[in-house]
């Protein structure tokens, strides 16, 4: 999988866990307050279980896309290695709140795919059955968000559709801890990645990590 790991995308999915409690926190936490059969826990799971397929569909499908190409030009190949560091740089900054680096692409998301699926909601609810919540957690594993983009980036230079699958699985289990959270650990964990010295900090993950793939991207071009 070159640069790119199964435990580098996961601990991206961790990292980035505060701007998913910002995107899928309230709905996680509706899921677990609603009515029914099951536990609230059991719903949250199927709920992120859901979202964990979508995630390796999509990573699936720009892996093969991407090999595709790649098998027909070496440069495209190292070209989407510079790719996937210029979007760790812009999910730094992101993630430190310093300018919306990724608003661009999540507003084109909406308006590619998510105003479309979203209608697809009057179908789902009331989640009263445990199919509802695993396809409500697949419909919001679409929803527009810079972050899994950013991992799409990872999985479009991936070897195979496998592969690409497999980080984006990577990815979302890493979002779980803080997806899964419920009541007062929910709060406290969200107020501790959310904090400002947290934001820069983990911004400054990212943002490393990209220079580490500018680095070997270039010299691969260069050389």
């Amino acid at each position: 999988m070159t640069e790119i790991s199964l435990f580098s995308a996961f601990i991206m999915g961790l990292v980035g866990s505060g701007h998913c409690l910002v995107m899928c926190g309230g709905i996680a936490s509706s899921l677990q307050l609603a009515q029914t059969k099951q536990s609230p826990f059991v719903t949250a799971l199927l709920y992120n279980l859901g979202r964990l397929g979508s995630y390796m569909v999509a990573g699936a499908l720009v892996a093969g896309l991407g090999a595709a190409f790649a098998k027909q030009s070496t440069l495209f190949a190292n070209t989407l290695n510079v790719l996937s560091g210029v979007f760790m740089l812009l999910v730094g900054i992101y993630v430190m709140r310093l300018a919306a680096t990724l608003n661009w692409l999540e507003k084109a998301g909406k308006w590619l795919l998510w105003q479309r699926l979203v209608q697809l909601n009057k179908y789902l609810l009331p989640i009263d059955r445990k199919t509802k919540a695993l396809a409500y957690g697949a419909l919001w594993g679409w929803l527009p968000c810079g972050l899994v983009y950013s991992a799409l980036t990872w999985s479009l230079q991936a070897s195979s559709s496998l592969s690409g699958a497999l980080i984006m699985a990577a990815f979302a289990l890493g979002t779980f801890p803080a997806m899964l959270a419920v009541g007062q650990s929910a709060q406290m964990l969200s107020t501790f990645l959310n904090h400002k010295a947290t934001r820069i900090a983990l911004g400054n993950i990212f943002i490393w990590y990209g220079f580490y793939l500018l680095i070997i991207a270039t010299d691969k071009l260069v050389h």
